[in-house]
């Protein structure tokens, strides 16, 4: 029996990224000749395309050869912008509008004498953006309770808290409460992407549907918010982290009805297309 597949309210490609994705391919169709600085977006189809069009990927700007280099919507520390123009590099920057309000928030708050909390990752290129050029007293990086509880709180008057724009703030509370618990004064920043929100909280609705069997979230696997999106999803649905069609598994499908179908915020419309149409495949009429 052919399942049918129910999207989610929100899925897939972000503003952000499909801009940052939209630069690059304008620039290349131009004639242009450049590099990125890390993965664009974390999407691996995405970087093998830029690849075809002859935007390669590097780690480091002392590898960039072309006469452009591409930062990434995740951002860079602000001194890589100079560190670029010295080097003789021209700019495209495709960082995302919401990734440049964190930084300056984040400034102003540093100015006012804030101790910063970031709650991330440290080896995300977002979190480093943020934390790259601050003095390492000014700051702390955290995801778990017992990072938080391990810091000596009372020692700062006022410390403000941003969340790496791509997490799920609702798993990361407990954290925050122990920073609160402890400190004599905390706020929280409003850093959560809405097109992040948006999409975990349409994947939470899809994941409590009664209809749907299964869930099939599809996303590149350094994409922390597709990762988030599969966590939401698996607390009540089976549910499947895919970057592609070729990776689905006919028996996942062999009694389900209704799959469920989400994405991250990097995952391009044709690849969500591509699964949707390889399930039907596996679940013939």
């Amino acid at each position: 029996m052919r399942a049918r597949v129910r999207r989610a309210e929100k899925y897939g490609f972000c503003s952000g990224v499909r801009i940052a994705d939209l630069k690059v391919r304008r620039f290349a169709a131009a004639g242009g000749r450049a590099a990125v600085l890390g993965q664009l977006v974390h999407n691996e189809r995405v970087v093998e395309e830029m690849e075809k069009l002859g935007v390669r990927t590097v780690g480091d700007l002392t590898a960039v050869d072309e006469p452009t280099v591409v930062f990434s919507a995740h951002g860079v520390p602000p001194s890589w912008h100079d560190r670029a123009r010295t080097a003789g590099l021209k700019i495209l920057d495709t960082t995302c509008k919401f990734v440049y309000d964190l930084h300056r928030e984040s400034q102003d708050a540093l100015a006012e004498g804030d101790h910063l909390v970031f709650i991330g990752d440290p080896k995300h290129r977002e979190v480093i953006g943020y934390t790259h050029d601050l003095n390492p007293a000014a700051y702390h990086i955290m995801a778990t309770v017992e990072e938080a509880a391990a810091v000596d709180w009372s020692r700062y008057a006022k410390i403000k808290v941003f969340y790496q724009t791509t997490l799920n703030a609702e798993e990361l509370e407990d954290v925050v409460q122990t920073i609160e618990r402890r400190a004599a004064r905390v706020e929280r920043a409003d850093t959560i992407c809405y097109a992040t929100k948006q999409n975990q909280d349409a994947a939470r609705l899809l994941a409590h549907d009664p209809e749907v069997d299964l869930i099939v979230v599809i996303g590149g696997i350094r994409s922390a918010n597709t990762k988030h999106l599969w966590e939401i999803c698996r607390e009540s649905k089976p549910s499947y982290l895919v970057q592609g069609a070729g990776d689905l598994d006919a028996e996942w499908f062999r009694e389900a009805k209704v799959v469920g179908l989400t994405a991250g915020a990097s995952t391009p419309d044709y690849v969500i297309d591509e699964v949707e149409a390889r399930i039907a495949e596996l679940t013939p009429a």
